[in-house]
């Protein structure tokens, strides 16, 4: 590969790393952060194919959520009770994480809770989430350190302005964050302890060359002892054999509107909607749902259905008779899968994965990099 660096930057930037992390997004940034934690003197980088983080990381709304009542419902109709248990355990931590190794004002969290909605025509669902309140809050009551975590909030449909909403189920202990602020203080954190990150460089192979790992993009080879993939939804172009599919999730925001009335963060159709104030705005995203196979896809965009479809919520749910104007749209790309736990593995001796964060990036995110960090470290 012909190149124009000289000596020192061969020397310097492509040689002698103990590891070397592929993407910059929260999983990628804080494996990062904790293999310099546990280890200050090792060499580590982040290469980035984006001039940012080209996933979700700094696209998401900014929910630091960890299940609403009919998610959890539908995952334990596929498991188990204990399953359950387990997956918000993980979420929680990785929210108490990303919070420890950031701090609240960096990440400007409020934890001002999360709220499920029902529309007129989900009373059937409605009752069978209402029904559930007291089973969950115990379920979960020893992995969130708190009792009655969920509770009927339908007398608060008013007070938030909200139209055609039946039923409200509040979370109490769910917040919101600033993704970029969240993703600016990761990347201060990072290089404060000496980690290099690389954007607009792309991997193009990852080749095992005797004990160590070669690492292939478009402007040289990177020679290191330990690789961790953390690309969530792109991680198929490098390791196609991973049960990973990409899911994009479209979002909207609204320019500031005067007495906006709705705070906190909300969730509706499973999920498959999620819409909040930031500040005086309305953030609304979601409705892939509306066409799954369309959205399995890594490239961003919008698509006609769905927008119309966020705007008719915000129409007749969010902002009932009040005049709106869009500011911004964009996409950012997920990753999902048949199970909704993350992949965290050991692909072959020097290259390790942590993907598949299932729409829970913000949540499961750190707990993610903390985790497939400490398994690399094993072998460098």
């Amino acid at each position: 590969m012909a190149t124009n660096h000289s000596f020192w930057e061969t020397q310097q930037f492509f040689k002698g790393y103990d590891v070397l992390v592929v993407g910059a997004g929260i999983v990628g940034l804080s494996a990062a952060l904790t293999l310099k934690a546990q280890q200050p003197n090792l060499k580590v980088a982040v290469l980035e194919a984006g001039h940012l983080p080209s996933g979700a990381s700094t696209k998401n709304a900014g929910f630091a959520c960890f299940g609403s009542i009919s998610e959890l419902l539908e995952f334990e109709k596929r498991s188990s009770a204990a399953r359950v248990l387990e997956l918000v355990k993980l979420r929680w931590e990785g929210l108490g994480l990303l919070r420890k190794n950031i701090g609240d004002a960096n990440l400007e969290f409020q934890q001002c809770g999360g709220f499920e909605i029902f529309r007129s025509t989900e009373i059937r669902m409605s009752k069978l989430c209402r029904d559930k309140i007291s089973y969950f809050n115990d379920l979960l009551a020893s992995v969130l350190g708190a009792d009655n975590v969920y509770c009927d909030a339908t007398a608060k449909v008013d007070e938030f302005g909200l139209s055609d909403v039946c039923c409200m189920i509040e979370n109490r202990l769910e917040g919101q964050i600033d993704s970029g602020k969240m993703m600016a203080a990761l990347m201060t954190r990072v290089s404060g302890l000496g980690v290099h990150v690389f954007t607009n460089t792309t991997v193009q192979c990852i080749e095992s060359v005797n004990s160590s790992q070669r690492v292939v993009t478009q402007h040289g080879c990177y020679e290191t002892k330990a690789v961790i993939v953390a690309t969530n939804a792109f991680a198929t172009q490098l390791l196609p054999h991973l049960d990973v599919v990409p899911g994009r999730g479209q979002v909207l925001v609204t320019k500031p509107l005067p007495n906006l009335k709705l705070r906190g963060t909300f969730h509706y159709q499973d999920g498959f909607y999620y819409f909040r104030n930031v500040g005086q705005r309305v953030l609304l995203g979601g409705g892939r749902n509306l066409d799954f196979k369309a959205e399995e896809t890594l490239q961003p965009g919008l698509s006609l259905k769905i927008q119309e479809s966020l705007e008719a919520l915000l129409r007749d749910v969010i902002l009932p008779g009040t005049k709106f104007e869009i500011e911004q749209r964009w996409s950012g790309v997920m990753a999902f899968g048949e199970d909704v736990e993350p992949i965290i593995s050991m692909i072959r001796p020097g290259l390790f994965c942590a993907v598949r964060c299932n729409g829970m990036g913000v949540a499961m995110g750190s707990g993610s990099g903390s985790q497939v960090a400490r398994l690399a470290l094993q072998s460098v």
